[in-house]
C-alpha cells in the first residue's frame, strides 16, 4: 500500500508539493525529514501522512511560536 503526503497552506486548503509514492511509513518520514524547509519556504503549512486514503497523522511545518 503506498504512502504519501498530502500539503495544506496556511488557510487548510490543499498546496501544490511534489507526487512522490514511498513503499513504506519509514521511507515517506526520510523523505518528508529532508524536504520539509524547501516546503515550507513554498507556502506548506501543514503535511499529511497518507496510506492510500487513510489519514495516518497531520503534521505542522511552521515554527512553534513563543
Amino acid at each position: 500500500m503506498p504512502w504519501s503526503w498530502r500539503y495544506e497552506g496556511a488557510d487548510g486548503g490543499p498546496a501544490s508539493g511534489p507526487t512522490e509514492a514511498f513503499s513504506s511509513q519509514a521511507d515517506a518520514e526520510s523523505w518528508i525529514g529532508q524536504t520539509w524547509r524547501e516546503l515550507a519556504a513554498a507556502g506548506v503549512a501543514t503535511v499529511l501522512l497518507v496510506e492510500d486514503d487513510r489519514v495516518e497523522y497531520r503534521m505542522s511545518l511552521q515554527p512553534v511560536a513563543e
